[in-house]
């Protein structure tokens, strides 16, 4: 613990652009009651803990300044069954990146339960070529967008899964900024910007323009969002990041707790006020406690 206390400090006081993007919302209402009405899922790509904490500067620091569970894991190997464990509660059997064409998935999903809820959900997906994309092409990759694997929100795909759009003008500022913003928001880079095919560096850069405009967003200031920042897999014992930004959120939490991506599903599950909790999301609990939410 205490290497990783000494390596985000170093990243903090070494990077202006970091200390700068990371402010002090967290903990703003840290001896409050949670009232968590929009959860934003951010996904990066195949890095493990040890490549992102010490080593992304953005992403170092705000997860000083906010939370981070420093033992949390993926559940596989490769993307697509982490994307649907994340999602679902389980991997459906899949262990391979096939398309939605070759395994659409016909069990329930937190997207389903969010409508079964009467509550909204959105996937935006970064350079996503047209609504509900279920091919891959140039930056774009469905395997990273689960939503469209799921038959149970199939009939209403193309008005839930968007084009991210741009920083300032695109579908997620306007959700953000309009004063209609979906309980649930999953949200995919497209394939350079999720750290995927470039960089930790490129990602990082994506995370500092991204994370800041979320949390400056109506939506944000009006204190019931929590952003969750996590990887899909990463390497060796698949250890991977997961930052959790909330106003409920003391800065610089830290948790050692076992957690892992369907300990991150039952955590959303559990704050938007579902209770009947998905496939392994129902014994893998923990994760809303050690961030005060």
């Amino acid at each position: 613990m205490l290497s990783l206390l000494t390596a985000v400090t170093v990243a903090t006081v070494t990077s202006g652009v970091a200390s700068a993007g990371a402010s002090a919302s967290c903990g703003s209402r840290a001896h409050q009651r949670p009232v968590v009405r929009h959860v934003i899922v951010v996904l990066m790509e195949n890095h493990s803990y040890s490549a992102i904490i010490g080593h992304a500067p953005y992403i170092t620091a705000l997860a000083r300044r906010c939370g981070l569970a420093t033992n949390y894991h993926a559940i596989t190997h490769p993307s697509l069954p982490n994307y649907l464990a994340l999602t679902s509660g389980s991997t459906h059997g899949q262990t391979s990146d096939c398309t939605p064409s070759e395994c659409p998935i016909r069990g329930k999903s937190i997207f389903s339960q969010v409508t079964a809820h009467h509550l909204g959900w959105r996937s935006y997906a970064e350079s996503m070529p047209s609504a509900c994309a279920t091919g891959t092409g140039g930056l774009y990759a469905a395997r990273h967008v689960p939503a469209v694997y799921y038959l149970k929100v199939r009939s209403i795909c193309r008005t839930h899964v968007r084009r991210l759009g741009s920083l300032g003008g695109g579908l997620l500022h306007a959700a953000l900024n309009g004063g209609h913003a979906p309980a649930y928001m999953f949200v995919t880079p497209n394939l350079c910007n999720d750290m995927h095919s470039c960089s930790v560096a490129t990602g990082d850069r994506w995370a500092s323009r991204w994370i800041p405009m979320m949390r400056r967003s109506r939506a944000y200031q009006a204190g019931h969002t929590a952003i969750l920042l996590v990887w899909d897999e990463g390497s060796g014992d698949n250890q991977v990041p997961l930052v959790v930004t909330s106003p409920y959120t003391p800065a610089g939490t830290l948790t050692s707790r076992n957690l892992n991506h369907y300990s991150l599903l039952r955590a959303s599950e559990h704050l938007l006020g579902i209770r009947r909790f998905l496939g392994a999301a129902r014994v893998f609990s923990g994760l809303g406690r050690a961030f005060h939410l």
